[in-house]
């Protein structure tokens, strides 16, 4: 359990460096009179979108196999990134 907990925190923990939601945190950080209300709600939107995903990936691995849904998720990933590319997103 060990293991998977630490392998999930440098996972997030690495994907979510430089990405939009940090950057924008750190725009509402440097705007805001209150680092500490900026933290807790940041902090709390993470801890949300993380109990979705996990909820999900639940049902997810109950009705659809491992492999379709790394096909699908890899398919997804070059589309948006081709997307940005040309921003269209």
């Amino acid at each position: 359990m060990l293991k998977i907990m630490l392998s999930t925190f440098l996972l997030v923990f690495v994907a979510e460096l430089g990405d939009k939601t940090q950057l924008t945190t750190m725009m509402l950080s440097a705007q805001s009179g209150s680092k500490m209300a900026v933290f807790i709600g940041s902090s709390v939107a993470l801890i949300c979108a993380s109990v979705m995903g996990v909820l999900l990936g639940g049902v997810l691995n109950k009705y659809v196999p491992a492999s379709l849904v790394q096909t699908a998720s890899a398919i997804a990933f070059i589309i948006i990134g081709v997307l940005l590319l040309f921003n269209k997103v």
